[in-house]
Parts: structure tokens; sequence; C-alpha cells
């Protein structure tokens, strides 16, 4: 038999709240309950389970419904539902990724990278208004230490065609060096001209920051993620001042006998929970998020981008070890009197174990693309029908991407995970692999049989189980972009995507357009178009570009 479209519980909807009636009565409830109901040019059958009412949809209007609606609206699909008529349209801003210029570009500011650009462009899809920032680790200590090293092992033609490696092949140099007592003095003193804005020093700066900001923007193109502004640490200096004035000028900050600054959160003011500010030489200001301590720029930086923005909701997209981190940070700005601290959120990501090149650990964002790319194309020239792709290296990279993405968003964001080539790279399962072949192959199948706009379809052809499955799994799409849309988890999405190509594989086999009748044909041409349709824009927001031939 097939499978009710709706069913209601018989329990939920009893009367009998002290719940006398016994587990055997619900049968006959919903015997009686199913007799009474009559069907209606909606629904086409109604019958009675164990239980639950069920109710049957009118196959011919399913049919013609769900593929009018997605034809119709194309992209918007989905989000032109009632589910969202009453969320209102708001400002986001959301900072991600946010590498440290001359460090490494780890796995984790790739996770943060893919995560916040997934958020920023499901928000987008839903009417919002967002902000996407970079917020680089672009000052401190470290480039003290950076421009000695510079001048004493850099290289102007090496910075210019490839910053991000240079820098760090210097900062790793240098670091060697920084044992000697010399070396830290003249760290030290480049820092100092550096804060006091001498030219020469500001210069040098400047020219390590725009370009690795070039390159970055270079790579992030290869992943399909772009930011709206490149912010960072050093646009905080002055600012950061202005916070502890106010801290102080509002009583919130208090000394230890050691001279650190603390800010008491306690409820009762017994300092049971408090937050570290300032070291007692005074120097909190560089002291980066990785330690339980609140650096005034994160707080300045806050205020800055809502009197810049006027947002409604503003997202950080960090690993799970900064969670107490911010959690202070929304503390003390709401203690400092701002209320739409209650509107900052942290959205936090487990950790991925094992992500190794061939040529060893990731270095660099470039390694993990070149490297996924790579292996894409060897897997790709292994089977016979690779032979016809134009473009075989664009192809391998964005279904190199797609399987990275889906491994990483298959479970909870907070959950950490072992990362695997042969797993993600599977052309069959559940992988980023097989959604791409499966929107190629939907694909080729509108390019072989004409790309007319398929209007009058005959629905009455489309009523075999399998291409039901796939109508009734359209029907859902809103929904599950309504549960990611709250919780702001893409595995929702991946689920449902997965399923869909499942379902529209076996589809592709049991219900041949070629060979068929033309009314037949036209119907499940029409069903694979509204399929591949729907699977595209989901992939979409997932930050995969669906490629058109494999």
């Amino acid at each position: 038999r097939h499978v009710a479209d709706f069913q209601l519980s018989i329990a939920s909807v009893t009367e009998d709240s002290s719940n006398n009636f016994v587990a055997k009565d619900l049968p006959l409830q919903a015997q009686k309950l199913a007799e009474r109901l009559k069907c209606d040019a909606v629904v086409s059958e109604i019958s009675a389970g164990p239980g639950t009412v069920n109710f049957t949809i009118n196959r011919e209007l399913l049919a013609k419904t769900v593929l009018q609606q997605v034809l119709k609206d194309g992209s918007e699909y989905g989000v032109q539902s009632e589910l969202f008529s009453t969320v209102p349209r708001q400002k986001a801003v959301i900072e991600f990724s946010s590498p440290n210029i001359a460090k490494k570009f780890h796995i984790g500011h790739l996770r943060s990278t893919i995560i916040g650009n997934f958020i920023a462009n499901l928000k987008v899809a839903l009417g919002h208004e967002v902000t996407r920032i970079n917020y680089l680790g672009d000052w401190g200590m470290q480039f003290g230490l950076l421009g000695v090293g510079f001048q004493r092992f850099g290289n102007e033609e090496k910075l210019k065609s490839s910053p991000l490696q240079h820098l760090f092949e210097v900062y790793v140099q240098i670091n060697k060096a920084a044992e000697d007592e010399n070396t830290k003095e003249l760290a030290k003193d480049f820092f100092r001209k550096l804060e006091e804005h001498d030219e020469q020093t500001l210069s040098l700066w400047k020219q390590f920051r725009d370009l690795s900001i070039e390159e970055y923007i270079r790579i992030y193109k290869r992943l399909g993620v772009h930011f709206d502004e490149y912010s960072g640490e050093s646009f905080y200096q002055e600012k950061s001042q202005e916070v502890l004035q106010m801290l102080e000028d509002k009583g919130l900050l208090q000394k230890t006998t050691k001279g650190t600054g603390i800010v008491d959160l306690s409820a009762n003011k017994d300092l049971s929970s408090f937050s570290t500010v300032m070291r007692s030489d005074g120097t909190s200001l560089y002291i980066t998020r990785q330690f339980l301590v609140i650096s005034f720029r994160d707080l300045a930086a806050a205020i800055d981008r809502m009197n810049k923005h006027s947002w409604d909701t503003m997202i950080y997209v960090t690993d799970k070890s900064q969670s107490n981190h911010f959690q202070h940070l929304f503390q003390i700005l709401k203690l400092m009197g701002y209320d739409w601290a209650e509107r900052c959120q942290h959205v936090s990501f487990g950790l991925v174990q094992g992500m190794k090149t061939r040529r060893g650990e990731v270095i660099f964002l470039e390694d993990v693309l070149n490297e996924v790319r790579s292996r894409m194309l060897q897997n790709m020239a292994s089977t016979k029908t690779t032979k016809e792709i134009e473009d075989p290296v664009e192809t391998a990279e964005k279904v190199g991407l797609a399987a990275l993405i889906i491994q990483d968003f298959q479970g909870l964001l907070s959950s950490d995970y072992q990362f695997s080539w042969d797993r993600a790279l599977q052309s069959r399962g559940d992988t980023g692999v097989f959604l791409q072949y499966t929107h190629a192959r939907l694909h080729s199948l509108e390019q072989m049989h004409g790309k007319e706009q398929l209007t009058d379809v005959n629905v009455t052809c489309l009523q075999e189980p399998d291409a039901i499955s796939v109508l009734q799994h359209l029907l859902r799409y809103d929904e599950v972009l309504y549960r990611s849309s709250q919780d702001l988890q893409p595995k929702h999405i991946v689920s449902y995507l997965l399923t869909l190509s499942h379902l529209a594989a076996v589809a592709h086999k049991t219900l041949p357009v070629k060979g068929s009748t033309a009314a037949v044909a036209q119907a499940r041409l029409c069903l694979f178009q509204a399929a591949r349709s729907v699977l595209a824009n989901g992939m979409k927001l997932l930050g995969i570009t669906p490629v058109t031939q494999m």
C-alpha cells in the first residue's frame, strides 16, 4: 500500500485529558473518526490506521500544484512559503573566516568560512539584508616580529607574487630567532613605531595587509565566498581606549591585587564569575580570543558595527573553544548598557581531525582547494565519461568542493568529526559527489529532450509511486528551509537534498523519457526539471555550485 500524505494521531486530539482511555481504544476511535470525515476535491482518500487517521491528497492536484509552483517560483521556490510570512525581514551582520595574517589558515578557519557563507546565503535567500565581515588578525606584537623578520629575510618579489606563503615563511624564520634578546627588543621597537604611526613602519604593515587581502579575495573566490568588509583588530586601536574609559566611568573595571583588570559578571557581585580584560602591565589589547581574555577591541568592534549598520542580529562563527569568550563579551556589553547584546549570537562548531594533504598538514586554504581538485581530477580520469567535459579542471574543483561541504555539513555543527578524503569523494552514497552527479544527469536529460517551456503537462501521466515520492518530497522543501532558518544548522537541507537525489535516481530508472508517448515523456521531463531546480537551489544555499557535466 501507498504511504499516506498526512497522518493525524488520535491521542493528540482526544479530549479525555486524564488519559483514562486505554491504548486499545485508539484504533476504534480512529475508525469512528475516519468514518465521519468526508473526502473532497483535495483529499481523495481517508482511512484509519492503528490510532491514526490517514489522508491521501488527490494525486492529480498534488502533481499539478507542486510542478506549477516549482517552475513558476524558480529560485524563489520554498522561500515564498507562508511558513515565512510572519518572519520579519532583518539586518544581519555575520563575522566569519577571520584568519591571522602571516599565520596558518587552519581547518577551523575553513569551517568558519563555509558555515558563515551558508548562514549568509540562507538569510539573503529569505530576504534579509546581510553584511559579511572578515575580521582579520592584523595587529599585535606578532607584527613587531614580522616587521623585523621582513627586514631580515624578506623579499619584495615574493611578497608581491605569493604574500601569504612568503609572510608565513618569514614569520617562521624570525620566530626561531626570537629567543634572542636583541631580536625581542627590535620587535618591540618596531611595534611601538607602528602604534605611533611612524610612516615607514606603517607603510610596510599596510603592504602586508593589502597584499594578503588581495590574495585572500582570489582564494575565497575559488570557494565561492565573498565579503562586504575586511575589518580587523587594527581598526580598533583608538576605539578600544574609549571602551576602557567607558568601563572605568561606569565603575565596571576592577583591579585585582596583582593589578589585573577584571569585570565582575556575577549576579550577586561577589566575583563568582568574572572576565579578565587587562593584564597588570595594561596590555590587554593584544591578547587574542584564544585566551579567555576579552579584548577591548572586540567590545569596540561590536559597538562600532551597531553604530554603522544598526543591525537586528549579529552572528559570530567560530569554533566551540571560544564559547566562553563570546558569553563574556555579550555579558560585558549588556553591563555597559547595550541591550542589543541579547541579539548577538555565537554559532560554534566542532573540531575536524585528520585533514592532511599529500604534502602534510594544512597550512594554507589554497592547499586544501588544490588537493581536492587534484584528487577529484584523478577520480574523474578513471571513469569513461570524463572525456567529453569542456573544462575538467573547473568541474573537478566544483565537485570536490561539494564533497568537502557535504561531509562537513552532515552532522550537527557542534560535533567533532574525523575527516576522510576517501569517504568525502565517493561517487555513491551520501556525498557531495553524488549530489553533483545527480544534478548533471538531470541536466543532460533536459538537454537531450529539448528545453521547451513545459506548460500544459498532463498530470494524469504522473501517477506511478516513484513519481509521487518525488512530488511529495518536493512539497516539503519549505519546511526544511524553515527548520534551518530557525537553528542555522545546514544538516536539514543536506539530508533533504540527499533524499531528493536518491528518489530522483530511482525515478530516472523506472520512468524513462525516451520511448514514452509524447504526453508521458513531457510529464516526466517536467517532473525531472522540477527536481533539478530544487536540487540546484538547495546546493547553492549550502555554497555549492551545481555542475552540468560530469
